[in-house]
């Protein structure tokens, strides 16, 4: 028992995890409404590694403790350069949200609406631009920013999958 306790613990401590909006919801019952609360959790650790999850209850507590597990359950790598940006432009869609991700130079900061500003610095990037356009819905936005996210690759992965060296690959091929 003791020993389970202290995992929890453990991992309670490797991650970060940020509140990003409670939302009140009602579901229509035979007597009336019946209200509960969902809440939007980021959990990040810093060094890549970010996680989103929604979690539901008739209490605000245990619905942040729900998605902080959905969050942890859910969580994926994001490669972040030496500069604290990410390596390439990319686009995320979810819904009607779409957003625009771009890398930005050392000392620029995370420019990026409400939402999304828990993601990117719970992923560790420090640097970097974002531009949210179709809907203003934060739940939206923020899962179109997580799937743009996903897509980014590191320059090492694109050079192992093309079968050619990471130099080569912004150099080009030396001719013989």
């Amino acid at each position: 028992m003791a020993r389970n306790r202290d995992n929890k613990q453990r991992e309670a401590s490797e991650f970060e995890e940020r509140v990003v909006f409670i939302n009140r919801v009602a579901k229509t019952v035979k007597g009336g409404r019946r209200m509960s609360l969902v809440a939007l959790v980021v959990v990040g650790d810093g060094k890549g590694n970010v996680g989103l999850g929604m979690g539901k209850s008739a209490e605000v507590p245990l619905a942040i403790s729900k998605a902080s597990l959905d969050a942890k359950k859910h969580m994926f790598h994001v490669p972040v350069t030496e500069t604290g940006t990410i390596p390439h432009e990319v686009e995320g869609h979810f819904g009607a949200g779409r957003i625009i991700i771009k890398p930005a130079v050392e000392g620029t900061g995370v420019i990026a609406g409400g939402a999304v500003r828990p993601l990117f610095e719970l992923a560790g990037i420090k640097n970097v631009l974002s531009k949210s356009l179709g809907t203003d819905n934060g739940l939206n936005i923020i899962k179109a920013a997580a799937e743009g996210l996903k897509e980014l690759s590191s320059p090492e992965d694109v050079a192992a999958r093309r079968g050619i060296t990471v130099s080569e690959m912004f150099v080009g091929k030396k001719e013989a």
